[in-house]
């Protein structure tokens, strides 16, 4: 949503532009067109691969570009510590498609891959470390939560059944083995194993912990307590599904209803149609934004 994103930053020459989750720095590409020469690019990502090209491409466009390798949960105390503040700040929740298709992450239940999904190779535990050391109450608990599986004691109960014989280890093993526990079947063109592949992502990667740390560090800009960012800084998030999108929706509200921010457009608005034609992952993104006051 790259035309809406900036259409709501308002970023002019001059500008601190923050990505949060650079990705192959897509979005930080356009923004570099926007702020110039005079102004300055922060890129940020947990993926070391995608955190180099993103800098490669932005500093190509001849402008200053700050490289944070790292979660964007601290992204505002590493601000600080840098002594920056924006004027922009983008997260964009999803993750890049080269990260879908890569043949070692394991995100994707529709290709062959070992069971990982950790975005920071770094981390310790692996989606594998959590399909075979977690009891069936645990699993059944993190699917439930995390991915909203109705199905979700069907599923736990089979993965500990499957891997009785011998340890799950694959994308393909994991998605076969959720799909024989989910009765029906695809049901509304959803693979069954949407929801617990989504659910294992966010607990290898606590995305919902690092997206809290992170909202919590604008409430702390807005209320003065944490300067990473310029008086009326704007601020876009996008999210791909309902936890993250209520989470947003809430530290924004508040925000607002507190009088520490104004809203910036329509809240909750999707791609358009021809985006969607275009990258059909894109279908689930929702984006909020606001304008914070003094700070």
């Amino acid at each position: 949503m790259p035309a809406e994103v900036f259409e709501r930053l308002e970023l002019k020459a001059g500008d601190v532009y923050v990505d949060c989750t650079a990705g192959l720095g897509g979005h930080a590409a356009i923004a570099a067109g926007l702020v110039g020469s005079a102004g300055r690019i922060v890129l940020n990502d947990v993926d070391p691969e995608n955190l180099t090209r993103a800098t490669e491409r932005v500093r190509a466009a001849g402008v200053s570009v700050d490289a944070l390798r790292g979660n964007f949960a601290d992204i505002g105390r590493r601000l600080v510590a840098a002594g920056l503040r924006a004027d922009g700040v983008l997260a964009d929740l999803g993750f890049s498609s080269n990260q879908m298709d890569d043949g070692v992450k394991g995100l994707s239940f529709m290709r062959e891959a070992p069971l990982d999904m950790r975005l920071d190779p770094s981390l310790p535990i692996s989606a594998l470390d959590l399909v075979n050391g977690s009891s069936e109450g645990e699993l059944s608990s993190m699917i439930r939560e995390f991915g909203e599986e109705p199905f979700a004691g069907r599923i736990a109960r089979k993965l500990v059944q499957t891997r009785t014989t011998s340890p799950i280890s694959t994308t393909l093993q994991l998605a076969d083995a959720v799909r024989a526990a989910v009765p029906g079947g695809r049901t509304s063109g959803i693979d069954p194993a949407t929801k617990t592949f989504q659910a294992l992502r966010i607990a290898v990667n606590d995305e919902l912990g690092c997206l809290g740390a992170f909202l919590k560090s604008i409430e702390d800009a807005a209320a003065g307590r944490m300067g990473w960012m310029n008086a009326g800084c704007r601020i876009c998030v996008i999210s791909f599904h309902s936890l993250e999108d209520r989470m947003v929706k809430r530290t924004f509200g508040g925000l607002v209803k507190s009088g520490l921010a104004v809203e910036v457009g329509e809240q909750g608005v999707g791609p358009s149609d021809a985006e969607i034609d275009v990258n059909p992952r894109s279908r689930s993104a929702k984006m909020r934004s606001i304008e914070i006051g003094n700070v």
